[in-house]
């Protein structure tokens, strides 16, 4: 088996993104490993507000782009200091696109060595097994992927 030393960590905000990154840090812990947070800011929220600054101009797209990945990282920083993981080698990876695409991209840009995420994300629909981005995860991460089901499921 290949030794771990960088776990990636899909952080999408949802329900489960916390508990992944808590096992993230506990296995990086005991492997001594580095943990790759990756957070995708969807290119369909651009797009929007890239159509919406053609008419109004309120909003540029590189304002939106600015004040969303200031915010994410500043959640992000939240969520490492929540569970206490700020004592471990940790780096940060906002990436603009399509979710899944963009999350096997940084796999491979980032040498993951495995993937830790939530079975779905932010829609949290009771009726879907496994969210449109998990599901293709899963079919195409080029690394192992490990799915956190969080808490409520135990």
């Amino acid at each position: 088996m290949k030794k771990i030393s960088k776990i990636m960590v899909a952080c999408d905000f949802s329900e489960y993104s916390k508990e992944s990154l808590k096992y993230a840090a506990e296995l990086a812990e005991d492997l001594k490993a580095e943990i790759i947070i990756t957070h995708v800011i969807n290119e369909r929220d651009v797009n929007s507000i890239r159509m919406a600054a053609m008419y109004s101009g309120a909003i540029s797209e590189d304002e939106f782009i600015k004040d969303k990945t200031e915010g994410r990282l500043e959640r992000i920083n939240e969520l490492i200091e929540e569970i206490s993981a700020s004592h471990l080698s940790v780096k940060k990876v906002i990436k603009i696109g399509i979710p899944f695409r963009e999350l096997i991209q940084a796999v491979k840009d980032e040498g993951a060595d495995i993937v830790v995420m939530g079975p779905k994300g932010r829609s949290n629909l009771e009726d879907i097994l496994f969210g449109s981005t998990a599901e293709k995860m899963f079919r195409h991460c080029p690394v192992p992927l490990l799915s956190i089901r969080g808490n409520r499921h135990r």
